[in-house]
């Protein structure tokens, strides 16, 4: 049995598609058996909701009279990009202000748009003949702005490797706060919820695919920075209208010690056209590994401590050499179950039509690390 994107597309709009989330589908393969669960469910559902650094804003905010060429550009004293033409910038999550660092940047700049706060924009140039303004200070809200378009290199890894610190001081990371002498372990990633580890040869994740983004409809525009689906560790570069998100899916945060960053919720629906689909949304927690990794040495090349599966991570505690260590998650599983759950209503309610990719994205790639030149 086989079914097409056009036969999906056609049940969801007369109503009559079977929408699950891929926390659902493991269940009912049991139950089903895979040509019964191929009969039945046509749409699985995913989601993940986690700290996504790789992601930010393109704003224009209009011209001024008289008109200013924005050489150098803060937004609530968060330095935005200047080099997009005169109006334009881009603002990065990870962008630290210069009067609060770390307590404030770029993500708390995109989630007070969002949540419809004013924010002030300051704005300086060396001056142009057709561009004669030297320097503007407005404030200024998400709907005064012609467009904020949302675009993330680097969403919705695959999985992510868990952390703990065999040394005997406290780490502050990316993945948080790690205790001395091997005192906890974190993890990120929502599992079997997670997109491509429900889509793990790529075939329905691509350009053109739309999307779940912060609580708007988005698309996939391709593969992200660092994908390395080889690995395990594939990413997307998404994109969506920031003034149909919602505060809800889109919070900034800091990792004490490390820096700013922006949570994401995204998720992806898949078109159930045969058994290849069946028994990759079948996944469940257990059958995805992890490393677990000492993030006390000071290297690209940490070395593992041993492998883990989603199930042990999320079980609360995991066992090493013969002690158990408490683990903690630093993405959110309740909100990813609420991302995929808003996304199957959205589908059975037929707010949003199933695509394939317009442009495949590598599943085979495998990123590397930076050539530095020897001199």
């Amino acid at each position: 049995m086989h079914k097409s994107i056009g036969q999906i597309n056609e049940r969801i709009r007369d109503g009559s598609a079977r929408v699950v989330t891929a926390e659902e589908m493991p269940r009912i393969v049991d139950e089903l058996g895979e040509e019964g669960a191929l009969k039945e469910v046509d749409v699985v559902t995913t989601g993940t909701f986690g700290a996504m650094c790789s992601s930010g804003a393109f704003l224009n905010f209009g011209h001024s009279e008289p008109p200013i060429r924005m050489e150098r550009i803060w937004l609530n004293d968060v330095e935005a990009y200047g080099g997009l033409a005169a109006v334009d910038t881009y603002i990065g999550a990870t962008q630290q202000s210069d009067t609060l660092d770390e307590r404030y940047g770029g993500a708390h700049v995109i989630e007070d748009l969002v949540s419809g706060k004013s924010v002030e924009l300051r704005a300086s140039s060396r001056g142009t003949d057709c561009y004669p303004r030297r320097s503007i200070s407005t404030e200024l809200l998400l709907e005064n702005l012609n467009q904020a378009i949302m675009c993330n290199p680097r969403n919705a890894y695959q999985r992510y490797n868990a952390a703990t610190n065999t040394t005997d001081r406290l780490l502050h990371t990316y993945m948080g706060t790690l205790l001395p002498h091997t005192g906890n372990i974190t993890f990120s990633g929502a599992g079997v919820l997670n997109p491509i580890s429900n889509d793990p040869k790529l075939r329905l994740i691509g350009g053109g695919v739309p999307i779940f983004l912060c609580g708007a409809q988005g698309m996939v525009v391709g593969e992200g920075t660092q994908h390395s689906p080889a690995g395990g560790f594939g990413t997307l570069m998404v994109t969506g209208n920031l003034k149909e998100m919602s505060p809800d899916y889109l919070r900034a945060a800091t990792m004490t010690g490390y820096g700013v960053t922006l949570y994401v919720g995204l998720g992806v629906p898949l078109p159930v056209l045969d058994l290849d689909v069946v028994r990759a949304t079948a996944v469940r927690d257990e059958d995805i590994s992890v490393d677990l990794l000492d993030y006390g040495v000071p290297s690209r090349a940490r070395p593992p401590v041993r492998s883990v599966t989603y199930a042990e991570l999320r079980s609360g505690a995991v066992e090493i050499n013969g002690e158990v260590v408490r683990t903690s998650s630093l993405s959110s599983f309740h909100r990813a179950r609420q991302v995929a759950g808003e996304l199957k209503a959205w589908i059975e309610k037929g707010r949003m039509q199933l695509a394939l990719p317009t442009r495949p994205i590598d599943a085979a790639k495998k990123v590397h690390p930076m050539h530095e030149s020897t001199k």
